[in-house]
């Protein structure tokens, strides 16, 4: 975690962020999580990105809390490619996660621009059903 931690600050691209996927997180979920909330309070574009990545890589199974989404819908940025990682996570907490994140979209609790990507990629899913994708498409 050391190393990690000190090499985020130097991650500048979407595809060396995505591309971190240390193995021994899916062992140690609990110690994980105050990372991720330091991840998630970060500045820096792709250290925000990671951290909301690591709740989709791991805290959309067995250890789903409704406060995670919670936490991801509440942040708000100008970045581009923090706005795809909150898309890309609701999309993704859609598939797995169907009825606890479905309020975000009907109360429309997501930035419009977020809101709209996130429709649109559960929709593009295999993973969605048709009926779910039918559903969605009515609350663009």
């Amino acid at each position: 975690m050391e190393k990690l931690t000190t090499f985020l600050p130097y991650v500048d691209n979407w595809a060396t962020c995505d591309q971190l996927v240390p193995k021994v997180f899916r062992q140690h979920h609990p110690e994980l999580l105050p990372y991720i909330d330091r991840w998630l309070a970060s500045e820096h574009t792709y250290i925000l990105r990671f951290g909301i990545g690591q709740l989709m890589q791991h805290f959309l199974d067995e250890d789903f809390d409704g406060k995670y989404p919670e936490r991801v819908a509440a942040i708000r940025s100008d970045e581009y490619y923090v706005n795809m990682m909150i898309t890309w996570y609701f999309a993704t907490a859609l598939a797995k996660q169907y009825d606890a994140v479905l309020p975000y979209i009907t109360e429309k609790r997501l930035a419009p621009w977020v809101h709209r990507m996130t429709i649109r990629k559960a929709r593009e899913s295999f993973r969605v059903s048709e009926e779910h994708k039918e559903f969605l498409l009515s609350q663009r």
